[in-house]
């Protein structure tokens, strides 16, 4: 495992940010760390890169244990902070030259992550001249620096315009296909943009650890239907996997289903034997933020 959580408690005074939290993480994976501000995130993630120590419990990342071994996991991870700690009146190359000084790495591993993160254009520039989306670019490549194993990464697209974002997006989608990757977010589009896996976490405690396909697969779905005449709730309660007919206004119907097959065919079928004309027919999807919602509330 590259990353192992095993009943980590952190307390601050009377106030619990953990409590006796445990999963773990496969190399390869890319999990989103989701939850509301104050869950614990932030927390969680200076425990793996040692910037805290837990009250109770042991964390481990490449089998390092945390507090035991913390030289090792600091040299084995990738941390992007949230507010992206920058010298902001160096040069891109200067700083990332000054960093890699003190992770001791060849000089030449800095054109490799300048050339990965896509900042070749910008390098000569001073990171004080930068957009917030190149300096998140600055932040990624000294996380990669040292060619770590796994990345952490804290709310790395908050503040990105929509160009950014898919930029950011993008670019974190392709570091993962070598890399492990722990990212905190509240952002739902970006877990269902980037993440194989979601873990959300509530009050400190972990309230769902799914494989994001199972999340979508436990989705209900509604198909928004408009008849050319009015239909009795009863007769489409009659058809497969309904689980509420709802008559939002004149003849336009919204019926939730509790199956991920499509059912606009069925709803189709049923215009038809009953012989009634459809004049829209949509489908819509339970998205993971309602999911966030439900668990969270």
């Amino acid at each position: 495992m590259s990353i192992t959580v095993t009943d980590i408690t952190k307390t601050y005074g009377a106030q619990k940010a953990l409590d006796n939290i445990s999963f773990s993480i496969e190399k390869g994976e890319i999990v989103g760390f989701l939850g509301p501000n104050g869950a614990g995130k932030s927390t969680l993630m200076k425990i793996l890169t040692t910037y805290l120590s837990p009250t109770l419990g042991q964390a481990s990342v490449n089998h390092y244990d945390t507090t035991k071994e913390s030289k090792s996991v600091q040299t084995s991870v990738g941390y992007l902070p949230e507010h992206n700690p920058l010298y902001t009146d160096m040069y891109v190359r200067e700083y990332l030259q000054f960093n890699a000084s003190v992770y001791n790495v060849p000089k030449d591993r800095i054109t490799e992550v300048v050339d990965l993160t896509g900042l070749t254009p910008e390098a000569h520039k001073k990171i004080s001249q930068l957009s917030k989306g190149y300096r998140q670019r600055v932040g990624l490549a000294n996380a990669l620096l040292h060619d770590p194993e796994v990345l952490i990464l804290d709310e790395p697209t908050t503040g990105l315009d929509p160009n950014q974002l898919l930029e950011i997006r993008k670019l974190i989608k392709n570091i993962g296909v070598k890399k492990t990757i722990l990212m905190s977010t509240h952002i739902m589009q970006e877990v269902e943009a980037i993440c194989d896996r979601v873990i959300i976490i509530n009050k400190g405690i972990i309230v769902a650890d799914k494989k994001l396909k199972e999340l979508r697969n436990r989705e209900q779905q509604t198909v928004i239907v408009e008849f050319d005449y009015r239909v009795e709730d009863v007769a489409l309660h009659k058809l497969d996997n309904v689980t509420s007919v709802n008559n939002t206004h004149d003849f336009v119907y919204e019926i939730v289903f509790n199956t991920t097959e499509d059912m606009r065919s069925k709803v189709f079928d049923f215009a038809h034997d009953n012989s009634l004309k459809i004049l829209q027919l949509n489908q819509k999807n339970a998205s993971l933020e309602s999911l966030f919602t439900e668990l969270t509330s």
